[in-house]
């Protein structure tokens, strides 16, 4: 990055508040890796990928939900929590979270639910909010990441 850049008093490059869909420390980890802020082929590659693979996954975890299949409900909350928690996407990582707990027969603090049909309705309810989420944050990178005069 270069001297001019322009960052806030954290030494931040600015960027959008995002709110509490991302956490802005780590979001800033991943843009410094960019070598040109212009261009951002490092961090806008690995975001769009991300959203890709949200789609995806969320089209198995709508499979497993209608299959009733938890292990492989919480297997892919897991696996997204973990994609999500890497870019600082939070609300994303929570509610993956939530899935992976009840795919296990956990309620969130980790004490057992024996009703399969409660933890069905918990990754229902998780899954539409992560969609979404997903769909927001999306649109919300996609502005950040256009040039100036396409925004």
């Amino acid at each position: 990055m270069s001297d001019t850049d322009d960052r806030d008093d954290d030494g931040m490059a600015n960027m959008p508040d995002f709110g509490d869909h991302v956490d802005s420390v780590i979001f800033s980890q991943i843009l410094e890796m960019d070598d040109d802020e212009a261009v951002r082929e490092f961090s806008e590659p690995l975001v769009t990928n991300f959203f890709e693979q949200a789609t995806e996954t969320f089209g198995k975890m709508d499979k497993a939900l209608t299959d009733k299949e938890l292990d492989t409900l919480s297997s892919l909350g897991h696996f997204l929590k973990g994609s999500s928690a890497t870019l600082g996407f939070n609300k994303i990582r929570d509610s993956c979270q939530v899935i992976q707990q009840y795919g296990h027969n956990l309620n969130v603090d980790g004490t057992p639910e024996t009703n399969e049909e409660v933890c069905l309705e918990k990754i229902s309810h998780a899954l539409e909010k992560v969609k979404l989420d997903t769909e927001e944050l999306e649109q919300m990178m996609k502005d950040f990441f256009s040039p100036p005069s396409e925004q």
